[in-house]
């Protein structure tokens, strides 16, 4: 499958003053396919907010490339398209909400690019109806709940249209309500209508529903692949200092004790499959 981003071999680092850097990823390569659901994950200082931003153009490599759809991020030439084509999601969407009336907010970005009105308003509807909602069009943002503003600050990304959205810890400050919202709404957009998602995380229930999980500690990757694959893993995966989605760490401690489970479990229903049939052998 093609690529829409390609990372070769990037090294980046915060610089503190001309003396001090902290660096935190070197020599880092990761490839992300086209129409794929990738997770992300890794504890607090791995890297991977840093290259969320990297992946956006928000951040400039200090060596390697960072490549969307086969043009360089870093060349001011393309650095635009680039972020047309690779919207970037906040933990906090009170930080990306700009405007007093939702449709407003929403319409903002393509604003920006230059769209004509009738554009504008195709874009700002076709959004709303991809979040669900569009009935709250005319509201005030700062009266919804924070996983509606969340699926707004959604909306507004995708009403530019990009073919990849990066989510930096979407859900961290949202209630259970609102972090079921917001990824219902992530795995819709990718299973209907294409949409490259590249979800950062600390939520192991929620890289369960990606198509692949990256584990990366202290600016490598540790572990990637399948998701049934990296948390079949347990031990590499807490090494990381990562938990196991609730059902895995589960079955990880009753084969612990001796109970013959099979190994990638990973959501409830397979979990109490497995019970069931170690109960039924017993």
């Amino acid at each position: 499958m093609e690529n829409i981003i390609e990372v070769k071999n990037i090294s980046f680092a915060y610089c503190e003053d001309e003396q001090n850097k902290t660096s935190i990823l070197q020599d880092f390569s990761l490839n992300i396919e086209k129409g794929s659901f990738t997770a992300i994950l890794g504890h607090n200082g791995s890297g991977k907010s840093t290259l969320a931003k990297l992946l956006n153009g928000l951040n400039k490599p200090d060596s390697g490339q960072v490549l969307i759809e086969g043009a360089d991020s870093a060349d001011p030439a393309h650095e635009l398209e680039a972020r047309r084509k690779v919207g970037m999601v906040f933990q906090n969407p009170d930080n990306q909400l700009v405007a007093t009336i939702v449709e407003e907010d929403v319409a903002f970005g393509p604003e920006n690019l230059g769209f004509p009105p009738a554009e504008i308003r195709r874009r700002v509807d076709e959004a709303l109806k991809a979040v669900r909602m569009y009935e709250y069009r005319t509201h005030a943002p700062h009266k919804l709940s924070g996983g509606q503003k969340q699926r707004i600050a959604i909306a507004g990304i995708i009403a530019m249209e990009p073919a990849c959205i990066v989510l930096d810890e979407p859900t961290a400050m949202l209630d259970p309500r609102g972090r079921a919202e917001v990824m219902e709404t992530v795995r819709r957009l990718n299973r209907e209508k294409g949409v490259t998602i590249v979800l950062i995380t600390h939520y192991m229930d929620e890289a369960a529903a990606a198509d692949r999980v990256v584990v990366m500690d202290t600016g490598k990757i540790v572990l990637d692949g399948p998701p049934k694959e990296v948390f079949s893993q347990a031990e590499t995966v807490k090494r990381a200092g990562l938990d196991l989605p609730q059902p895995t760490e589960l079955a990880y401690e009753l084969k612990k004790a001796g109970i013959d489970l099979p190994d990638g479990i990973i959501s409830t229903e397979e979990c109490v499959a497995a019970l069931t049939g170690a109960l039924r052998e017993e």
